[in-house]
């Protein structure tokens, strides 16, 4: 039974710099502007009428999905989404906007992995 442990050399560490990176997606969904928006118009007569927010001109709600996706590049992040939404029909075209949008990439942990 062996009890040293292996020493670290750079042998052993794997550089993920050239790797896959995580990036956020958000997803936006909205009514498309001649489609009513029940609960815009509750929240903006509110605003206005309860919060004393004169200078309101109108609210609109959305639907906002945010997608985590592991790719070599944000275009091919936001490109994967985007195809997504596309094909497994997430809104319906008729009625609603949708819009894809990168964040950007998330922070890594580490630049190495022990492997």
């Amino acid at each position: 039974m062996c009890l040293n442990p292996i020493p670290l050399t750079s042998s052993l560490l794997f550089d993920m710099s050239n790797t896959m990176s995580k990036f956020l997606v958000v997803v936006t969904i909205e009514n498309k502007p001649y489609i009513n928006d029940p609960e815009g118009e509750t929240i903006s007569r509110d605003l206005i009428t309860k919060g004393g927010y004169s200078n309101i001109e109108s609210v609109r709600t959305a639907k906002t999905l945010k997608v985590i996706v592991i790719e070599k590049s944000e275009k091919e992040a936001e490109k994967v989404v985007r195809k997504l939404c596309e094909e497994l029909r997430i809104y319906n075209p008729v009625v609603s906007n949708c819009s894809v949008t990168s964040v950007g990439e998330l922070a890594r942990q580490s630049k190495y992995k022990r492997i």
